[in-house]
């Protein structure tokens, strides 16, 4: 039975994608749910699989086309497998599919961009999957045992054929250069961050918190945090918190401008910014001012397992009145973050850095952190994006004031 394979229906915010890997060719049998085709869009990749046991006939979008939502991109036969007609052929061919399959292995998504990325040539990895599929640890576990790896190793087969990707070694002194292309995850978010600053008066301002209480507190209760709810007690859930209490006191912080209008939001979707293999991406905590510490702290920690597995959907990304971004985590101690568009204010987090500040008159080392509001000045004003950023402050300084509403 001949089946169309389509891509999937893209929502509104996503106008087309592009066809990234083809995993199967024409004529390659397939089992029902086994993945045929990436197709990258400006937020996620999206994985098209078989929809029954059977054969892809023929491919209508090569690699790097673009396509519509709902666009046919291929012809799938069910329950049909390629075979020789001629007897003679089958037995020749047999052992020929054989070796190809033992020099080419299966390889996950994850794991052929890793090996196409470290030079390693698929036929020369153990894999320990299923079926002897190759995983990403396969691939990780391989450049353990083999670091002088540096340029793609040839197969036995296309070694016969005009070498025109052959590496040239490099020696001492030259100076090599490489162009990929750029991602669209890559290129949506470049054309996001230079509209925010060509569209929005974005202005910065700063201020420290004091992390001690919240420390203390965190050290006193993660241990029982972590048995009562089965997750780890971080920073993050207050930060949330904080900014969900300050929002409710000044909503034109989590407005947005649309037109000459402005949109207040009667919820709170909080966005956190979240580094990956891709780039970074912003999974949305919706009506974030109704979740408690743990349903914080779990709804994060899935969103980065789904994030560096690249299983984020656009459902997790789309959206979202007020954005935090923690560069902390990789050792800033000061940045000025830039807007997430269409939202009018977005608070930077940076490293906890233990510095000596005067207390009553006294002199005390305290770890301190640095935070930065960067906020659109065409809807907030200079007090009330401060008075913003300090109530923060203070809400962190005494976290009792979060649940009690002070």
């Amino acid at each position: 039975m001949a089946i169309e394979i389509k891509a999937p229906t893209f929502p509104e915010s996503v106008a087309d994608g592009v066809v990234a890997t083809w995993h199967k060719k024409p004529g390659e049998a397939c089992s029902r749910d086994e993945l045929l085709v990436d197709i990258e869009t400006d937020k996620v990749v999206l994985e098209v699989v078989a929809p029954a046991d059977g054969t892809l006939v023929e491919v209508l979008k090569e690699e790097g086309g673009v396509v519509l939502g709902e666009e046919l991109i291929a012809r799938f036969e069910a329950g049909a497998v390629a075979s020789p007609t001629d007897p003679v052929e089958k037995e020749t061919a047999q052992p020929e599919a054989t070796s190809a399959t033992a020099e080419e292995p299966i390889l996950s998504p994850a794991a052929r961009r890793m090996a196409d990325e470290k030079g390693f040539s698929p036929a020369d990895i153990t894999g320990t999957g299923k079926g002897g599929r190759v995983t990403k640890e396969d691939v990780v576990r391989h450049a353990e045992q083999n670091p002088l790896v540096t340029s793609p190793v040839s197969s036995p087969v296309a070694s016969t054929a005009p070498k025109v990707d052959t590496v040239t070694p490099v020696f001492a002194g030259e100076r090599v250069e490489k162009r990929v292309p750029m991602t669209r995850l890559r290129a949506k978010v470049a054309q996001r961050l230079v509209e925010a600053q060509q569209t929005a008066a974005m202005l910065t301002t700063f201020n420290e918190v004091n992390m001690k209480p919240v420390m203390e507190l965190r050290a006193r209760y993660k241990d029982q945090f972590e048995k009562r709810h089965g997750v780890r007690l971080g920073f993050m859930s207050f930060f949330v918190k904080a900014c969900t209490e300050a929002l409710r006191r000044f909503p034109a912080v989590n407005a947005s401008i649309d037109g000459n209008d402005i949109v207040y939001h009667g919820y709170q979707d909080v966005g956190v910014a979240v580094s990956s293999d891709r780039g970074l991406v912003v999974p949305i905590l919706r009506d974030a001012e109704a979740m408690t510490l743990a349903d914080i702290e779990a709804k994060i920690r899935e969103y980065g397992e789904k994030a560096q597995a690249g299983k984020l959907g656009i459902e997790d990304m789309t959206g979202g009145t007020f954005t935090l971004s923690n560069g902390g985590v990789f050792g800033s101690l000061l940045s000025t973050p830039i807007l997430n568009p269409p939202q009018s204010a977005i608070l930077g987090m940076h490293k906890i850095q233990e510095r000596p500040m005067a207390v009553n008159g006294q002199v005390e080392i305290l770890p301190m952190m640095y935070l930065a509001l960067s906020y659109d000045h065409r809807l907030l004003d200079g007090k009330e994006a401060v008075t913003f950023l300090v109530t923060i402050k203070e809400l962190l300084e005494d976290p009792a004031r979060i649940l009690l509403e002070l």
